[in-house]
């Protein structure tokens, strides 16, 4: 049996068809259907699910005295506590379905880094081939940890784990849950602090909404009623687009992993997009867009810009300490008026963003209000993604340890070009994730520079025209 599910077809062995019986029958396992994110994947992303550009990946720096057989029972009390780290998918003949095990092997490897291996350079390679490795969709799990030994006192826990079951802010949410459990593990710690004085038990207390209870909620609510205003809405706003690469757009161009550019932008450039966004009563998310927009708007010669940008969708509280695939996506659509100011344009795409996250709704659903089901070599709906990642990256101090997130913006394989904007302390980090097949790198390093420059122009004069601000980019 095939681990690449697409939900067209296949079928279960009769070994495998028993097997899931008495483990139905028995409540080791349930189903579910799968939830509207998890549905993107299956129905309108340009490659398979099971495609390794499907993983998000991460690497977590651990400082201070851990041994393997610690982090092993720390890594169970998280799987214990967050469903999604249970997850697996079924093949059907009409649909893919979750398989949710009520208990889970861990997936944890360790190996001890020779003076050689812990270079940079060698250390990325080890990590790189961690988020390489593909997984069985059908029998789990779905991630993997790898405990990198530097020395007694110094690890790197690299983690991938497939976006079927997590986004971006479950890698915050893991990396809390791995140093609570590891606390707990420390029995002379435990005995004397935690339960004395924190009131722990020797597990994680449950979350307060499972992955499931979500999406059980978002099935109850997304119900015609909700969903058709939403598409009417979609349908005017997108009415004409056409795509702005579909010339090059195929199979061939769409296959294999982006490829990862990093620049940064200063704090003094930071600081000043921070100051442009309250005097025009935008946030700083909308006011990089419109430069952003702008900026890709003068690399490729159109005038017609949309992007897809990432929302949590995580509502309520309940959910920020749950694991698991929340997160959507709403296109943003700008036609860039030459002779319009900066602070004019900025105004307008602002009140635009609000009123289309307003009307977010499933992607999935999405595409299918559109006719848009997407096709090998391209996603539906958008091609460029724009981000300012919001989700939190802890830096956790314990007793005997602490732990450091250092994401690694990979992105998924739906689009052709990103750009990923995360706040590090006063400066801004800009990673940029492309198709080398489309786009040199030459040519992705020019538009960044346009990106910054046309930023920092409009910093300093907000009120200039746009024609005027990329003509000084000249």
């Amino acid at each position: 049996m095939s681990s690449v599910l697409t939900g067209r077809g296949e079928t279960v062995s009769g070994d495998k068809r028993a097997l899931l019986r008495q483990r139905l029958e028995s409540g080791e396992a349930r189903l579910q259907p799968l939830t509207f994110p998890q549905r993107e994947l299956w129905e309108t992303s340009p490659v398979a699910v099971a495609d390794p550009a499907n993983h998000i990946c991460a690497f977590v720096e651990i400082k201070g005295r851990i041994t393997f057989k610690e982090a092993e029972m720390a890594l169970q009390r998280v799987a214990d506590r967050q469903e999604a780290l249970r997850i697996s998918f079924l093949p059907g003949k009409e649909r893919v379905l979750q398989m949710i095990r009520a208990s889970g092997r861990v997936s944890l490897g360790y190996r001890e880094l020779s003076s050689v291996e812990a270079r940079p350079e060698a250390l990325e390679e080890l990590t790189n081939e961690t988020y390489r490795l593909p997984f069985d969709l059908m029998q789990g799990p779905l991630y993997r940890v790898n405990m990198l030994r530097r020395a007694a006192n110094n690890h790197i826990l690299v983690f991938s784990i497939h976006h079927a079951i997590a986004d971006g802010w479950s890698l915050g949410v893991f990396v809390q849950d791995i140093c609570a459990a590891y606390v707990m593990g420390l029995s002379r710690f435990r005995k004397t602090v935690a339960v004395g004085v924190m009131g722990l038990s020797d597990t994680l207390p449950p979350v307060p909404q499972t992955y499931s209870e979500w999406a059980a909620a978002e099935r109850a609510f997304w119900q015609p009623a909700e969903l058709e205003p939403r598409a009417a809405f979609w349908k005017l706003q997108l009415a004409g687009y056409r795509r702005i690469w579909s010339a090059l757009e195929g199979s061939d161009t769409a296959s294999g992993a982006h490829q990862r550019m990093i620049s940064h932008f200063p704090a003094e450039l930071a600081n000043a997009a921070r100051e442009l966004a309250r005097r025009c009563g935008a946030t700083l998310f909308t006011t990089l867009l419109a430069a952003f927009q702008v900026a890709l708007s003068r690399w490729t010669g159109a005038q017609d810009i949309l992007v897809g940008a990432p929302v949590a969708n995580r509502t309520k509280q309940a959910m920020n300490e749950t694991m698991g695939y929340f997160a959507g996506i709403v296109p943003l659509r700008r036609t860039v008026e030459p002779d319009r100011s900066f602070s004019a344009g900025l105004r307008a795409l602002h009140q635009t963003t609000v009123d289309c996250f307003a009307n977010a709704m499933p992607f999935a659903e999405l595409a299918r209000a559109l006719g848009d089901a997407g096709a090998p070599g391209h996603n539906p709906i958008f091609e460029v993604r724009f981000a300012l990642q919001n989700h939190p990256v802890p830096d956790v101090a314990l007793p005997r340890i602490s732990a450091k997130l250092r994401m690694r913006s990979t992105g998924t394989a739906r689009f052709h070009i990103a750009c990923e904007i995360t706040e590090e302390a006063a400066q801004l980090e800009v990673v940029w994730l492309f198709r080398p097949k489309l786009f040199p790198e030459a040519e992705v390093e020019n538009l960044g520079r346009i990106f910054q420059n046309l930023l920092a122009g409009a910093c300093r004069s907000p009120e200039t025209s746009i024609a005027a601000l990329t003509l000084e980019l000249s």
